[in-house]
């Protein structure tokens, strides 16, 4: 073909009558399926239920109900969990996890760009998904289900971008930071968004918190853009297994950690592993609570600092704090752990930061928190109107403060603890020192001449430890009263 034979024929091809196009392809209606079950008494913690996705979807909702029969006095009625895996699979570590609520709602979606609290945005990618069903309770009866997956067809939306909190806020260098390791929101089973919580929390007087959803890691994302400048957020999750629930204080924002498994399967270790590779602490929480599933069972090896406080002060909270004291006593240069305390707010009238954890950090950013928390240089309070003070010195100048170790010259070297509690929650209250021997004394606080301190003289050789409560007044003698505050021991040595 010659140069001239080419041009006339691009220009035949210029004004060749343009053909319509075909019609556009039809988008599929919506469809929806139907999946039924019964699970017997004693079925497994979790069931995996096959749910096929075809292509071409761009929103998946999924309802379920079950029967609640009626059960004898006594006997738990049925209670049924759910979440979803996608076609990565459900294998322990979560590579395919795409959300949980629990018992919290009684339907989901997903799609591209956003998802249900508590779920992840993302593809759906076409395969074989796998609905997770936790039988939290199974009646004599059994547990009939029935699911339905409703599928909605079309181009997909944009992906969301995935944006954190801040890792660091407006703090005040090295100071004492109110915080609340311990709080739930609409992506588990809260009540309340992300930025009701912020206010909230600012309106406790807290500088920092932490999220912790039961199973889930939805929230992180929720954070960005809600939080004021002064509050920082840390990102975790509350790990609910059947034996027990675990804190993950502040990993890596996106990091998910598995909760499908119980104490006698030896598998924690490699989850506590996995929150130290992030970042975080592992805190077991409320370890000796009476609700099922909710005692600790798995030991403290594992274990970066213990909840000893949970939310309003109850019995459990009185053994929590009983066996961690007692983890105190061991031989010098043991490990010991350290003690927190947490709201475990879900709704009203839970409390934010009631009781909260005060720790003692380099300034506002995750390291130095954690940091803090980490080296139990932090003590409990029921809120921000108690304010704790409380060292030990030796007579040539040495000082420790809480949860530090204080060296004196010898075992028989003087050392003088010092205790104030000032703010109006400390009005009536009783300080209290105890140390490995027990209660070794109890004062009323008026009595100490605050804002003066409580001074007390021992050494080492008599006490290993010296710890303070501020205790309100018994309402069940000889029982002692509701704490206002619980601090991190002073560690007494000598050569």
């Amino acid at each position: 073909m010659t140069r001239r034979d080419l041009l006339a024929s691009g220009a035949a091809a210029a004004t060749a009558p343009h053909l319509p196009a075909g019609p556009p392809p039809e988008t599929p209606a919506p469809r929806t399926t139907t999946l039924r079950g019964t699970l017997p008494p004693g079925a497994p913690d979790y069931v995996e239920v096959p749910l096929d996705v075809p292509p071409g979807v761009s929103e998946l909702r999924v309802s379920y109900t079950y029967d609640k029969p009626p059960v004898p006095p006594g006997t738990p009625g049925n209670a049924l969990d759910i979440g979803i895996f996608d076609p990565h699979g459900t294998a322990l570590g979560g590579r395919g996890f795409r959300g949980w609520s629990g018992g919290a709602r009684a339907e989901f979606f997903l799609r591209t760009d956003g998802a249900t609290p508590g779920y992840l945005p993302g593809p759906l990618t076409p395969g074989r998904w796998h609905l997770l069903l936790g039988p939290y309770a199974v009646a004599p009866q059994g547990l009939a289900y029935e699911i339905t997956a409703a599928f909605s067809f079309g181009p997909p939306a944009p992906e969301a971008p995935r944006t954190y909190p801040p890792q660091r806020a407006r703090g005040r260098g090295r100071a004492w930071y109110r915080g609340d390791c311990h709080v739930h929101s609409v992506h588990s089973d809260g009540r309340r968004t992300p930025a009701e919580i912020a206010v909230l929390a600012r309106a406790a007087g807290l500088d920092f918190i932490n999220s912790s959803e039961h199973n889930t890691h939805s929230a992180h994302t929720a954070w960005a853009g809600v939080v004021p400048p002064e509050l920082l957020v840390l990102t975790g999750e509350e790990i609910t297994t059947r034996t027990g629930h675990v804190l993950a204080v502040g990993t890596d924002p996106g990091t998910f950690v598995d909760w499908r498994y119980r104490a006698r399967d030896d598998r924690f270790g490699r989850f506590a592993r996995a929150v130290r590779s992030a970042g975080g602490l592992v805190v077991p929480a409320h370890p000796h609570a009476t609700c099922v599933g909710c005692a600790w069972k798995f030991g403290f090896g594992e274990a970066d600092a213990v909840e000893v406080w949970n939310g309003p002060w109850t019995p459990d909270d009185d053994v929590a704090l009983a066996s961690w004291d007692a983890t105190l006593r061991g031989a010098r240069g043991e490990r010991r752990i350290p003690a927190v305390a947490g709201s475990d707010y879900h709704r009203d009238p839970d409390r934010i930061g009631s009781p909260q954890t005060v720790v003692l950090a380099d300034d506002l950013t995750r390291g130095a928190v954690l940091a803090g928390l980490r080296a139990g240089r932090c003590y409990a309070a029921e809120s921000d109107r108690v304010t704790v003070a409380f060292d030990a010195v030796t007579s040539r100048g040495a000082r420790a403060g809480i949860g530090e170790r204080l060296r004196a010259e010898a075992p028989d070297a003087d050392v003088l603890v010092r205790l104030s509690a000032t703010g109006p929650g400390v009005e009536g209250c009783e300080l209290r020192l105890v140390t490995d021997q027990g209660v070794v004394l109890s004062v009323p606080a008026a009595a100490a001449g605050a804002p003066a301190p409580l001074e007390w003289h021992t050494t080492p050789a008599r006490s290993a430890y010296v710890r303070a409560e501020v205790r309100h007044p018994p309402a069940a003698p000889p029982l002692p009263g509701a704490p206002a505050a619980l601090t991190n021991p002073v560690f007494l040595e000598a050569p």
